[in-house]
């Protein structure tokens, strides 16, 4: 068994696939040993704020809104048209005043604040959201996010702050989408015109912060925008965001008085934070990271190997050798606290099952052999080699690891030349990560599971108008996934922040997305 008690590097596997099949979710809970700052919030100062990820570009539309991909960023230069309840995942509105349905989902109206303004003194009004979404949807655009903005069918301008927005399908929860994607940030049309090299270095929105100067492989530095709508936030006149990849110095950093806050994902660091002291955040998400098992090629096209190789892994022995028992496992695809919860076990190992199955497919001539595909990150290589270690103790099973470079990573949504990687599905509403997660059209379904009790049941939750007849379609999609095993959950997703004593104002939405604005120190 590996052991391990801080990592060297950003789960990279996981970050790639964030993007397309993560999201939904609010607000977070605090799990430190502090609550940090309280009282009334104190204008001034700046921050020094640590995150996991190198942005490539700040056009809002090929950003990730999560907290592995600079949703922090994307939260202070466009702000959000609309946040969730940190209790109850409701929607609340935030550069919107609104995003209602009277039809039970098929349209909707999205109604802006009067009087919304870019950086540039340029009114943020419906036109602007028309052009930023109806641009999403555009092959050329390369969001991340095409699949969530092509549930739209039309964008309607009904007047300054009023949109019209026309579903290909009924979709009552479609504000999920909004929230839990880059559609929640709008840059200026006339910006965006000039070309993607002038675009970064001109960012213009309508966020809590604008862009002073951004040194790529180094720092990014935020100033205050005196037109922020929602004055008098921002509570802090400047913020200084550095990559920061090697996680024990992450976290160490924090602890050290070297920065005032991280952006987290590790089980671990949350851990040493906390026994420090440190006021941390944790989304409260449901799902989380999963094996993917490639049901479109061998072995994991029978099901007889995907049923053997979800009884021979001990995730509980995983969480202890990988992450020394500070990860929390996977019992429910829900937690207790989702109003959708059942009590539905997603597995747990069954050594003499499994050997028995490894048995059965081999005596049919085909003994079970697959590659693990992995990136060079010290936690995913950690992940592939401690379910190594543990399939090494059956007979008739075969797993090797190939380690492959990020950007080689990436197409395998795309061309599924794999036959297991790691994936992630954790959300508060289930909507709509496990349609994109698990549907079999759905372009980011990685384990290519095409069942059709399975789609019934996720259209039923998608469309669906009340809390019962959902938790009714759902429990059908846990039974099916237990039922087919195109995956195996791992652990659930540790979207957090870590901050000093004296920082306040850690608040997140979404998946795992913070708030800057909300930020403040005490002197």
């Amino acid at each position: 068994m590996i052991r391990r008690r801080y990592f060297t590097t950003i789960a990279a596997t996981t970050a790639a696939l964030l993007l397309g099949a993560c999201g939904g979710g609010g607000g977070g809970k605090s799990t430190g040993g502090s609550t940090g700052a309280t009282g009334e919030p104190v204008a001034g100062g700046s921050a020094r704020v640590l995150t996991l990820s190198e942005l490539r570009t700040l056009d809002p539309a090929q950003m990730g809104n999560n907290f592995v991909s600079g949703a922090i960023v994307g939260n202070a230069l466009y702000g959000t048209l609309l946040t969730d309840d940190p209790q109850s995942g409701k929607i609340r509105g935030s550069l919107a005043k609104s995003f209602s349905s009277s039809d039970g989902g098929k349209t909707f109206e999205l109604k802006l604040r009067d009087g919304l303004t870019f950086s540039d003194g340029t009114p943020l009004d419906a036109a602007a959201v028309k052009y930023d979404w109806d641009r999403m949807r555009l092959p050329a655009t390369a969001s991340p996010y095409q699949a969530d903005a092509s549930l739209v069918t039309s964008t309607k301008t009904v007047d300054a702050t009023t949109l019209k927005v026309t579903l290909a399908e009924p979709m009552a929860q479609f504000a999920q989408s909004i929230v839990t994607t880059s559609m929640n940030w709008i840059a200026s049309p006339a910006a965006l015109g000039k070309g993607a090299k002038a675009y970064d270095a001109h960012p213009v929105g309508a966020g809590p912060y604008t862009l002073k100067e951004w040194r790529r492989q180094d720092a990014m530095v935020l100033v205050k925008n005196p037109k922020y709508w929602d004055a008098p936030k921002p509570y802090l006149n400047q913020l200084t965001l550095t990559v920061a990849l090697d996680a024990t110095q992450r976290v160490n950093t924090v602890i050290s008085g070297g920065a005032d806050l991280a952006v987290e994902q590790n089980w671990e660091n949350l851990k040493k934070a906390s026994d420090a002291g440190l006021p941390t955040t944790t989304s409260p998400l449901s799902g989380g990271t999963y094996l993917a098992l490639n049901t479109r090629r061998a072995p994991f096209n029978d099901i007889r190997a995907r049923e053997a190789l979800s009884d021979a892994i001990d995730f509980n022995a995983l969480n202890a050798s990988v992450y020394d028992g500070t990860g929390e496992t996977v019992d429910t695809v829900f937690r207790k606290s989702s109003p959708f919860y059942t009590d539905i076990p997603v597995g747990k190992p069954d050594a003499a099952a499994a050997q028995k199955l490894f048995n059965e497919i081999a005596a049919d001539g085909k003994p079970v052999s697959f590659t693990f595909t992995t990136t060079a990150s010290t936690e995913n290589k950690a992940q592939a080699e401690s379910i190594q270690s543990q399939l090494s103790r059956f007979k008739n099973v075969t797993m090797k690891i190939k380690v492959v470079d990020y950007a080689e990573f990436i197409p395998l949504q795309t061309s599924h030349d794999f036959d297991a990687v790691v994936s992630s599905a954790a959300f508060n509403d289930p909507e709509p990560r496990l349609w994109t997660a698990f549907q079999g059209d759905s372009p980011t379904n990685m384990t290519g599971i095409n069942d059709a009790q399975l789609d019934q049941a996720l259209l039923k939750g998608r469309t669906a108008t009340t809390v019962a007849d959902r938790k009714a379609a759902y429990e059908t999609v846990q039974r099916r996934l237990v039922a087919l095993r195109p995956m195996l959950w791992i652990l659930r997703s540790a979207g957090s922040a870590i901050s000093g004593k004296n920082v306040g104002g850690l608040t997140q939405y979404g998946f795992g997305s913070l708030l800057p604005e909300d930020l403040w120190i005490k002197h």
